[in-house]
């Protein structure tokens, strides 16, 4: 089973390839508002790199948001023409959940700008806040209240450390919990505003 694994919702644009449900190659690196020229180019290199053809992949997973209006369409939009094209199913899961570690309860933030943060809080399986738009003035007291919680993500912006993960290994291991959707052409990214 080959999956192709697309992320490009924040600054990072996060391409992959796993084999059995392991990633086997991947790029990431921050191309922000570079996203839409580098995604092809650099699946194009991985699926050439390991020698997969499109008659080898088997299903695709994105990252569908909240994020960057821009960004999350450009993954999107490669992933339901793949599905599409080559009649395969297609994942997606919440742009926040990708970001969560897997050994402790979460918040996971993405910069949503004019001094708000995109936030969603989970622990294992489980969704402890459902994925929202909050100040960042209420995000860092719901940090304080929560110590004992892992702070994940890009948050300098908020002055404050958190901790990063690989992105494409997150989504590959939420595959048992995805659904596959069932019109791919229909599915929308997840916008969020105040």
């Amino acid at each position: 089973m080959i999956s192709i694994l697309l992320d490009s919702s924040d600054k990072d644009l996060a391409v992959g390839v796993a084999k059995d449900n392991v990633v086997i190659d991947s790029i990431q690196y921050e191309a922000w508002q570079r996203q839409s020229e580098m995604m092809i180019t650099e699946l194009e290199k991985i699926l050439k790199r390991n020698n997969i053809t499109k008659d080898d992949i088997t299903n695709v997973i994105c990252g569908i948001g909240p994020g960057s209006y821009t960004g999350v369409r450009i993954s999107l939009t490669i992933a339901k023409v793949m599905a599409m094209a080559l009649n395969i199913p297609l994942f997606t899961v919440s742009s926040l959940r990708i970001l969560k570690d897997d050994d402790r309860p979460s918040i996971c933030v993405i910069n949503a700008r004019s001094g708000r943060s995109y936030v969603g809080v989970y622990e294992k399986d489980k969704t402890i806040l459902e994925d929202q738009i909050m100040k960042n003035d209420a995000l860092k007291d719901y940090i304080a209240k929560h110590q004992d919680y892992v702070v994940c993500g890009d948050v300098t912006y908020l002055g404050i450390e958190g901790k990063r993960v690989n992105l494409l290994t997150q989504m590959i291991s939420l595959l048992p919990y995805l659904k596959e959707e069932k019109n791919s052409l229909g599915v929308t990214p997840i916008y969020m505003k105040d």
